[in-house]
């Protein structure tokens, strides 16, 4: 099977802090689940690669002659994966604006009927717990429901070293295992909905959106 690891930060440098402390959660997860299970692949999503324009379009917005082409070929691979794992900080007790707007530019029928993960993080004590709530109804919106194990890093630059590593001075093993529950769930459920996608097409009896919003509207 295939995932995504959507890095959710586009900030180069956090003084005093090391820069892009997301970056090390991320490669985190993308090693740990490496390891794990061998036998899947696992792809790091780093917005800072894709140009996404100073005015908002999304990818389903252009014709599909003039989609942008980094656009195209991410909205390829959320269309492929299997599952996918969201890493945030927190901002205002709420998600990283940066990883909303990249994901709002694809239509929730390329992420619908397959489990995602959340991982959040922060400098401070509280591991981003409170974006996590959000994201469960944002990710709920788009289809691809999160499982309820969640990942929270606290103080990630004291657990976490610039390779994703975990520092000696941290557990090792606890968080390895912290880790792992939660990709436990992910890639079981993933491993559910790809079977039965196969047996079945999830479209045929709930039909993506294609239309317009009124299409959500109950029957008058």
């Amino acid at each position: 099977m295939k995932f995504l690891i959507f890095l959710g930060s586009v900030r180069t440098s956090t003084p005093p802090r090391p820069a892009r402390l997301g970056e090390r959660v991320a490669q985190s997860c993308l090693n740990i689940l490496s390891n794990i299970y061998p036998e899947h692949s696992f792809e790091l999503i780093d917005p800072l690669d894709y140009a996404q324009g100073p005015i908002f379009k999304p990818h389903f917005a252009y014709a599909k002659s003039k989609v942008p082409q980094d656009l195209d070929a991410l909205a390829d691979k959320i269309q492929q994966a299997d599952g996918y794992v969201m890493v945030s900080p927190e901002y205002n007790h709420s998600m990283s604006p940066a990883l909303a707007n990249l994901l709002n530019h694809f239509g929730s029928s390329l992420f619908s009927f397959k489990p995602s993960a959340i991982v959040t993080y922060s400098a401070g004590q509280w591991g981003g717990m409170r974006a996590a709530v959000g994201m469960r109804t944002f990710l709920g919106e788009l289809g691809c429901l999160p499982v309820s194990a969640m990942i929270h890093v606290p103080k990630a630059q004291e657990v976490l070293d610039e390779s994703g590593a975990i520092l000696k001075d941290s557990e090792a093993s606890d968080w390895q295992d912290y880790f792992a529950r939660t990709f436990h769930q992910l890639i079981w459920w993933a491993e559910a909905s790809t079977k039965q996608r196969h047996r079945s097409d999830p479209f045929q009896k709930s039909a993506a959106f294609q239309a317009a919003p009124a299409e959500r509207n109950a029957p008058h």
